[in-house]
């Protein structure tokens, strides 16, 4: 069993349409933009990235957005839902905010003890606000005050048809098993400090996910540094899993594979983190290339729609 994951490190999503998507995040959930750059394999695309103050992992979510793409299709092999840690209390007045700031499919929840506020996203995305007692991680304040703001991920959901191969897939990497609830087992980090559970819902008669506008691409857990994620690396190649060489993202590094259910994971290392290219005070301002795109910058930044 490993012992090197460290809970979740981003959540990377599709979007139709850069400019509603960044003002989504920004200014309706209040995250910060951290990083504004590219896709590695699609310079013409951005990368937008959405965080605290300095995109700690674990409080990350990023989006691809490809013009005119098509609407995702929920169904099975996907992550349905991903949901954030807002502070215990707050759910009545996040859905006051985002109710008068024309934010549609809003709905109360509970699961696993815990009360939830379901919010679509632009583009369909199934996202949920989860009320959590003393989350110790500080937010970021810069459009929602610190007494109502989001702490960072909470969890993830995928839909799965079967759970089992991935239900042992999660305990090699270190989760437990700590209760099952109307078809969904919840996994958690032991000792976690948020952005530790995953849950899994079974939903053996339902219809392949089609990827589109509003789902998740991929789902990526943290390790500390490079060193670990090769231990990470060896074992899952080990245990059958068909896994990537090492891949430099500039703000981390990364191994990608495809799980027994369908999703795609990435293991992505803490370091060097999005400080490396701008200082904290300017984050996700300026537009950041690969080094390998730098020679497309004066076309791409004519060609990328602007963002405030």
């Amino acid at each position: 069993m490993l012992d090197q994951i460290r809970g979740l490190h981003h959540v990377t999503a599709l979007t139709a349409d850069a400019v509603r998507n960044n003002a989504f995040f920004t200014k309706a959930l209040g995250l910060r933009r951290v990083k504004k750059t590219v896709n590695f394999d699609a310079p013409d695309v951005y990368h937008l990235y959405y965080g605290d103050e300095t995109g700690t992992p674990g409080t990350v979510m990023t989006y691809f957005p490809f013009p005119g793409i098509r609407a995702g299709r929920p169904g099975a092999g996907e992550v349905g839902t991903t949901a954030f840690a807002i502070p215990a209390g707050t759910r009545d007045a996040w859905a006051a905010r985002l109710a008068g700031l024309g934010i549609s499919g809003l709905a109360r929840e509970e699961s696993f003890g815990e009360k939830r506020l379901h919010v679509q996203g632009p583009d369909g995305d199934s996202l949920a606000l989860v009320e959590v007692d003393a989350d110790a991680r500080a937010p970021w304040t810069g459009v929602v005050g610190a007494d109502l703001a989001i702490r960072g991920f909470h969890s993830v959901a995928m839909r799965l048809r079967d759970t089992g191969a991935t239900a042992e897939l999660l305990t090699f990497m270190g989760y437990e098993k700590l209760a099952e609830e109307r078809g969904v087992a919840r996994f958690a980090l032991p000792g976690g400090a948020g952005a530790h559970i995953v849950d899994l819902e079974a939903v053996p008669d339902a219809n392949r996910a089609v990827e589109g506008g509003g789902s998740v691409h991929h789902v990526a857990f943290a390790v500390e540094n490079r060193a670990r994620q090769l231990e990470v690396r060896k074992a899952l190649t080990e245990t059958g899993h068909h896994v990537t060489p090492v891949i430099d993202r500039d703000y981390f590094w990364a191994i990608y594979f495809r799980t027994p259910g369908g999703v795609l994971f990435e293991i992505a290392t803490n370091e060097p983190g999005f400080t490396r290219d701008e200082p904290v005070t300017h984050l996700g301002e300026a537009l950041k290339l690969p080094r390998q795109h730098e020679h497309l910058r004066p076309a791409l930044e004519q060609q990328l729609a602007p963002l405030a």
